[in-house]
């Protein structure tokens, strides 16, 4: 007897040729097939001795009568099993063999599902999907153009779009008021390890609405998505400001399925002696549940870690709430148990639990702090993936200054609406606006952020010149934007989802990678077809990127 395991798209078979009820010819086939081999069998299902109870197919196997082999293989150059022996670089090299795996294949199907229930969610809700072009103009703001050139237009060039943002405000216009479009997007920035140079979103713009219409709207696809998908049901969407946000997490995509909020001490802890907190401009701790426990050599490990470059802290100070109600720190020379007790108290650390304090610049320790707490997070198993936990942080800064430049940048794109009462701090004190701004964060990931447009001209060329545009730049860049904005443009916003980053959520993972069918490694570089690479000269000379003699 020969046993073949047949394995498509749909799952395994096992095939069965046995010399009593198959002819020789087939049986010589059949002692001719290798690994991943494509074949195409005919037979009868019987039903199996030895049953196989964790296959959907394990009660029966195909008795073979024909046998065709279509194509034979080589030997892959990894197992393809779901725990596989290849390494990551290895299976992109050979991502078609890759996808042949159960992991694979189903995130692929988990993303196709997804966007299924993204495209029918919205399109009850009276939305039209609209393509918008790929080769555009390239702007200055936001991150790096990828650009193409224009070999019918000599020295000219196109850009790849950062987002369809100003064809979804044009839509507007022409009254398609309910928008949206699952897009790829290019950005050519620094690659980090979980950022790829091209990514999908799922991109609307709505006319008519104000802010509290978006949230509605958007809190209810990602209620579908949850319920539909994971068989989760969320009640409220909190919501909470940029600077609260800030102040209790030290950024602006907190993760809240645990606590560990920030606690500042300035007040507590200054003008006792201890220089290392005298003369910093925020000293702010965490109270970390049931640590307590942790031995010195763990908590310098945690020192340690904080010190490291990606973090750049100086340091921590440390304290035990122990079990006894008693309290140790690393600076009980200068802070007695009574003032321990305060911090206990000011942190909402209980007995058992363990204080750990960060002092520097407001911005630089916040950053530093979050930093700790997710780690912390992380080693404590507090970050569950099967719960979910949004968010909707409001009132984002409209402007950010730009140290290099000297020059305010817009924090989220130069179309974002102000808050119509800051409008007049715009010549006063510009970093103080406020922004028609919102971001729905899941578990510690932005998943979406969107804005009230700015729909007149005026206040779009006023945005532009706190920007920094001279009016010939602007009309340059975006005076079909304004040109538009004469003909009777109505009030509208929008939002955009990172779908692939919403996908690997609801599938449990915080890589993106995984559901993507033909990623690029952490240089940007697609190592199965080897791009990018160089051109020939002939194609040079014909897109005038070469000069000739």
């Amino acid at each position: 007897m020969i046993w073949v395991d047949l394995r498509d798209r749909y799952g395994v078979t096992q095939l069965i040729f046995d010399e009593e009820r198959t002819s020789s010819e087939m049986m010589e086939k059949a002692a001719q097939l290798g690994r991943e081999f494509v074949i195409q069998v005919t037979g009868k299902v019987i039903e199996r001795e030895s049953k196989n109870p964790q296959l959907p197919t394990g009660d029966i196997e195909i008795l073979v009568s024909e046998l065709e082999i279509l194509n034979a293989s080589l030997t892959p150059p990894f197992t393809i099993e779901n725990e596989t022996d290849g390494g990551e670089e290895l299976r992109m090299k050979y991502r078609y063999l890759d996808i042949r795996r159960n992991p694979v294949k189903e995130n692929l199907m988990f993303r196709h599902q997804v966007g299924m229930k993204v495209r029918n969610y919205l399109s009850e809700e009276g939305f039209i999907e609209v393509e918008t072009p790929y080769l555009i103009k390239s702007t200055p703001e936001g991150a790096r153009d990828f650009v193409v050139p224009s070999r019918m237009n000599e020295g000219q060039f196109y850009a790849l779009p950062q987002s369809p943002q100003t064809f979804k405000q044009l839509l507007m216009v022409g009254g398609m008021d309910k928008y949206f479009q699952i897009v790829k997007c290019f950005r050519d920035e620094d690659l980090r390890a979980d950022r790829q140079p091209e990514f999908t979103q799922i991109d609307c713009e709505m006319a008519f609405v104000e802010q509290e219409d978006i949230l509605n709207i958007f809190e209810g696809l990602t209620r579908h998505l949850l319920k539909e998908i994971k068989g989760v049901e969320i009640g409220d969407f909190p919501r909470m400001t940029y600077a609260d946000a800030m102040k209790k997490y030290g950024n602006d995509k907190p993760d809240i399925r645990f606590g560990m909020e920030f606690s500042e001490l300035n007040d507590l802890a200054k003008n006792k002696g201890f220089n290392v907190f005298d003369q910093q401009e925020l000293i702010v701790g965490i109270a970390v549940p049931g640590a307590a426990s942790y031995t010195r050599k763990r908590i310098d490990k945690l020192i340690e870690w904080v010190k490291r470059p990606q973090v750049g802290a100086n340091g921590m100070v440390w304290a035990k709430y122990n079990e006894d109600g008693s309290l140790k720190s690393s600076v009980d020379k200068f802070y007695s148990e009574e003032d321990l007790k305060v911090w206990a108290k000011e942190t909402g650390a209980n007995p058992g639990d363990l204080i750990l304090v960060m002092s520097g610049d407001a911005d630089s320790t916040r950053t530093q702090l979050s930093a700790l707490r997710m780690h912390l997070a992380t080693e404590l198993g507090l970050r569950d993936p099967k719960v979910f936990a949004p968010l909707w942080v409001v009132d984002f800064p409209l402007l950010e200054w730009d140290e290099e430049t000297k020059r305010y940048h817009a924090m989220h794109h130069p179309f974002t609406s102000p808050k119509p009462e800051d409008i007049q701090l715009l010549a006063t004190d510009p970093g103080k606006v406020r922004a028609n701004a919102y971001d729905l964060v899941m578990n510690g990931n932005e998943i979406g952020g969107g804005s009230i447009r700015i729909h007149d001209k005026a206040t779009q060329a006023m945005m532009f010149d706190y920007l920094g545009f001279t009016p010939e730049e602007a009309k340059a860049q975006f005076g079909f934007l304004m040109d538009a904005f004469q003909y009777g443009a109505p009030p509208h916003g929008g939002i955009a989802f990172g779908f692939d980053r919403l996908v690997a959520i609801l599938g449990g993972h915080e890589t993106i990678r995984d559901y993507i069918a033909f990623p690029k490694n952490n240089s940007g570089r697609d190592i199965m077809i080897d791009a990018p690479s160089k051109l020939d000269d002939t194609q040079l000379t014909e897109l005038h990127l070469k000069v000739t003699e």
